[in-house]
């Protein structure tokens, strides 16, 4: 075998891939209800601009999964703590967008040092600390499963009972308020939300590229439409894809989740971004082009 057949079978190996298929039904509904979590709540991060928001929020969903490994409790439920913690700051602190990125710089290297710090104490597996990092969703067991689900649940209740003055707010921001939209109410709401929304894909993808599942999709979708029904649509069976074709490709490979996941969703934006330039220069610049992200 030479070197190049070896790095192949590393990357992509189908043996026994049907008994493998059946370990992983956890994972693959785990997967499904983050690529819903993902794809809808990055609609309004594309919209309200927050995609280095999610990047600081994911630095303190480390820390806290770092913490509860540490600890010996919950990872997930520690991921989710540490992204409130981080979200709640970030809203508090950064109400104009120049106020949120000066905090969002404060806070990534903070949470970055204490995870580092919380997994150099830690005494337990490397494959453990190396997962929180670049995602270990292949391996959903009950528990897991459990606190996935209801978290996602939430999340979507939530994103439902405020997507329509959500939506205006992110739109308009200066005339929803005129019109009575609690516009301050809603921000620091859905920063909760996205908080949670990030710490579920912390789990998928790591704390390093979960801008894959929660910015991607929607960047992409944003790429091929601007309808206010068929964005929110795409964002998700786009987020749906690449989580779950990262789980399929990875099942065989000694590689983790994360690489597959992230290269599907490149791909996708990839193709949306060519769709859109074509689309663009068929139609012109004011024809109902998708907005650029």
């Amino acid at each position: 075998m030479t070197l190049a057949d070896g790095v192949w079978q590393q990357i992509f190996s189908f043996d026994n891939y049907g008994e493998l298929l059946a370990l992983v039904r956890n994972s693959l509904i785990a997967g499904a209800a983050l690529g819903l979590v993902g794809g809808l709540a990055g609609v309004f991060v594309i919209m309200r601009d927050l995609p280095f928001a999610v990047h600081g929020i994911s630095e303190l969903s480390f820390a806290g999964a770092s913490a509860a490994l540490l600890l010996g409790v919950n990872v997930v439920a520690g991921s989710i703590a540490g992204s409130l913690i981080a979200a709640g700051a970030i809203g508090v602190l950064g109400v104009r967008a120049r106020e949120r990125n000066s905090a969002i710089g404060i806070l990534m290297p903070f949470g970055l040092g204490l995870g580092v710090l919380f997994l150099a104490l830690y005494k337990g597996r490397a494959a453990n600390k190396f997962g929180l990092l670049t995602g270990q969703i292949v391996a959903v067991d009950t528990p897991q499963m459990t606190w996935l689900l209801g978290t996602a649940a939430v999340v979507l209740v939530a994103l439902a009972l405020m997507w329509r003055p959500l939506s205006f707010a992110s739109a308009d921001p200066d005339v929803a308020e005129a019109r009575g939209v609690p516009v301050r109410s809603l921000s620091f709401a859905f920063m909760l939300v996205l908080g949670l929304a990030v710490a579920l894909s912390v789990q998928a993808v790591g704390a390093l590229l979960v801008l894959s599942l929660v910015v991607t999709p929607a960047a992409a979708a944003a790429r091929v439409t601007a309808s206010p029904v068929l964005l929110p649509l795409l964002s998700v069976v786009f987020a749906v894809i690449a989580i779950e074709g990262g789980i399929l490709l990875a099942l065989g490979s000694s590689i983790p989740i994360s690489p597959y996941v992230t290269t599907v969703s490149f791909g996708i934006y990839g193709v949306c971004r060519l769709a859109g330039a074509r689309r663009t220069r068929r139609w012109g610049v004011g024809r109902a082009a998708p907005r650029p992200v």
